[in-house]
């Protein structure tokens, strides 16, 4: 008794469907699960064949199989298997089960006992698992062939650019060899010539002969003009070759500006001045002496150029504990505010200059010495005002 109690407590409350039918396939038994999975009470179930749960579809495949189940048992021991079957709902709906099937033999008499489980979410999962595969393949593919056609892509714009590397490789080198040699073997008679003009001048003074003095000055405006595109044209092919290399050393800073306003003073309009200063008592400073003067020079010459005549030029230098300062200060035409930003690019000129001779590469080089030697270069300008320039280094 206690044991048929325990036996319907099982099967009551099972989670899998459990069925038992008779040899004739009637159905004798069903527990709530299967009620569940297949939407009978058991009232409406007890009694009917089996057949009223299966697809017709599959009711042949079905029957085919529990005959072969049948047949193959010979004696009265307990036997058991399962397989993948299609349950058919009272709704007229079908879903995917596994049925574990068990014979008893009673006598003359034959039990069969079907264990249900539902398939549903498992086949739902293994479908979407199916589908997200199926999806990931042909982005894959998709992917696969996007890549291929990049590649090729690249393989192409890689030789196209190694054939444009190289004729690029050598219109540099040849416009380097142009440069340095047009810069070397002009620099020589420009300087000649420049000698010449200062020895007629000097001849002329006692002649007071105005129209000499006029042309004189215009000769000499003409070679310094074409002695400083030749400069800059230079210093450009050795900066953008690395062929610049900073060489610093001690030097004082005072007398270094006072020897560069020297030099440039014989270049400046009449009546200009250049007026050289100083801030503070330490002089001391180490730098490339050879890369500051070339800043130096092509920054007053800038203000020499863009200022009128009887105008001041200053220069003037501060050293304090951490820093080195220089700066060269003007009062001429003045500098745009929107071409600022573009000021220190190669062959960028303001669009105020007019027909002022310049190649634009001036402040460039400027700009990239003073990077070199690990310094600043900054701008403040109005137009008609003027234009101060501020180079700073860290001291050392």
């Amino acid at each position: 008794m206690i044991n048929q109690m325990l036996l319907n407590a099982i099967i009551e409350n099972a989670i899998d469907g459990i069925i038992t039918i008779n040899q004739h396939g009637v159905i004798q038994l069903i527990n709530p699960s299967a009620c569940k999975l297949f939407l009978y009470t058991p009232e409406e179930i007890i009694g009917q064949n089996i057949s009223v749960l299966i697809p017709s579809t599959v009711k042949e495949k079905y029957s085919s199989w529990i005959r072969s189940f049948s047949r193959s048992s010979r004696t009265n021991r307990v036997r058991s298997a399962n397989k993948e079957l299609i349950g058919y709902k009272k709704d007229g709906s079908v879903f995917p089960f596994r049925l574990a099937i068990s014979e008893v033999k009673l006598g003359d008499k034959r039990i069969f006992t079907g264990f249900i489980h539902d398939l549903s979410y498992q086949k739902e999962a293994e479908n979407k698992l199916l589908l997200y595969t199926q999806h990931l393949e042909e982005l894959v593919k998709a992917r696969t062939i996007s890549l291929d056609e990049t590649i090729e892509a690249l393989i192409d714009a890689k030789e196209e650019i190694s054939t444009a590397l190289e004729k690029e490789k050598k219109a540099g080198q040849l416009k380097s060899r142009l440069l340095s040699m047009a810069s070397h073997e002009f620099r020589t008679p420009l300087s000649t010539i420049q000698l010449s003009t200062s020895l007629i001048q000097r001849y002329a003074e006692n002649l007071e002969e105005s129209k000499i003095e006029c042309h004189v000055y215009k000769i000499k405006s003409a070679i310094s003009n074409l002695k400083t595109i030749l400069d800059d044209f230079l210093q450009l092919e050795k900066a953008e070759s690395n062929k610049v290399t900073v060489s610093p050393s001690r030097f004082e800073i005072d007398v270094f500006v006072k020897e560069v306003i020297d030099e440039l003073q014989v270049l400046a309009k009449k009546e200009q001045k250049i007026i050289g200063s100083h801030t503070g008592k330490a002089k001391l400073v180490k730098l490339d002496v050879n890369l500051l003067k070339n800043c130096i020079i092509n920054l007053v010459a800038n203000s020499i150029k863009y200022s009128g005549e009887e105008t001041s030029i200053e220069i003037n230098s501060v050293v304090t504990q951490s820093n080195i300062i220089i700066t060269v200060k003007d009062n001429g035409i003045g500098i745009p505010v929107e071409d600022q930003e573009h000021l220190f690019e190669a062959f960028f000129r303001a669009h105020n200059t007019g027909s002022i001779p310049g190649t634009g590469l001036g402040l460039h080089i400027v700009a990239r010495y003073v990077k070199l030697m690990g310094g600043t270069i900054s701008c403040k300008s109005e137009v008609n005002e003027g234009t101060l320039f501020t180079i700073q280094f860290p001291r050392k």
